[in-house]
């Protein structure tokens, strides 16, 4: 299966969400007894020459990748700092490798503020990452929570691109039905987090970040309107200051299509963002190639969508976001 010859994005494109398993972080999960994450789903192979092999064949020149859900959370509190130094070092250690195939999002050890403030300056300062990939929530606590806040302060002061990214909320047991939470409470679990950090104000006081939100923004075209409305209860508060506030500020985050190029999520989408907040991903190997490669022919085909609409969402608008990464995919 391939991609890219002929397409309207016209190859070259620039994944923004993508993730690996290094050793060390498969190990910690076999040794946990994880064969299989969030209600059942199977834990995929992944290596640097499958994660190559598949961007070749689908016209991927680079990609950001990152820890998916469960990231560290599956660990006492005390041993997740360690495991997150081990994988942000392996992914530094894959761009040092391919440094202009990848870049790399750092996991940080919540819900340790301290510790996470520490891995923010060494995964900075010290290993050169693109941004880092927060969890939608961490045991239950979500983003928007008082605790969280000195930790989105300095994501703002570094103006750094933070990737939200969904798992399994507290109660999944009794919301599952026996399905994995990707089918489901994936996409409403990132609905709620976004609406926590709207709702807390953490998104309009730390301005500066770069936010990306996965899988087409996931319902957030369809309850935006309701979500908006609630602003204008005065019993709630902390609130966005007018529906006005909720629109504005969710049409400067960043979405990323993975999943989501069906014309009828794309569409939605479309409603709440302009095509320059519209990012390209993939979700692999979390998503299977068969299914990046049908999202990426649906994108090719969007209906009312231009040659340069395809361009800007294949990897101009990521150009913003991770200069770095475009710089070496305009090369290739």
């Amino acid at each position: 299966m391939t991609h890219g010859e002929g397409c309207a994005c016209g190859g070259n494109l620039i994944d923004v969400h993508a993730h690996f398993l290094p050793p060390c972080y498969a190990d910690a999960l076999a040794k946990a007894g994880m064969t299989t994450l969030d209600g059942g789903f199977p834990v995929p192979a992944w290596s640097a020459e499958m994660a190559l092999g598949m961007m070749d064949r689908q016209g991927i020149a680079a990609a950001v990748i990152s820890l998916s859900s469960p990231s560290t959370h599956f660990l006492p509190e005390d041993r997740k700092g360690a495991l997150c130094r081990e994988v942000n070092e392996a992914g530094a250690a894959l761009v040092r490798a391919h440094p202009s195939r990848f870049g790399f999002l750092a996991s940080l050890p919540l819900p340790d503020v301290a510790a996470a403030l520490e891995e923010i300056r060494f995964a900075f300062d010290r290993l050169g990452v693109e941004g880092v990939i927060l969890e939608t929530n961490i045991n239950g606590e979500y983003l928007g929570s008082p605790r969280f806040a000195p930790v989105f302060a300095e994501l703002n002061r570094r103006k750094a691109t933070v990737f939200l990214h969904p798992t399994s909320p507290a109660c999944f047991d009794q919301l599952a039905l026996g399905r994995p939470a990707p089918l489901l409470e994936f996409p409403l679990d990132t609905t709620r987090s976004v609406v926590d950090l709207l709702y807390s104000r953490r998104l309009q006081l730390n301005p500066d970040m770069k936010v990306i939100v996965p899988h087409g923004g996931a319902a957030l075209p369809v309850l935006i309107a309701r979500i908006a409305a609630f602003a204008n209860l005065p019993f709630l508060n902390p609130r966005p200051s007018s529906e006005q506030e909720v629109f504005e500020t969710l049409e400067r985050l960043y979405y990323d299509v993975a999943l989501s190029t069906h014309p009828i999520p794309f569409a939605a989408l479309r409603r709440i963002a302009p095509i320059g907040q519209i990012l390209f991903g993939s979700d692999w190997p979390f998503t299977p190639e068969f299914i990046v490669e049908r999202n990426l022919s649906m994108l090719d085909g969007a209906e009312g969508l231009s040659e340069s609409d395809a361009r800007a969402i294949a990897r101009e608008n990521a150009g913003r976001v991770f200069p770095r990464l475009a710089k070496l995919a305009a090369g290739r």
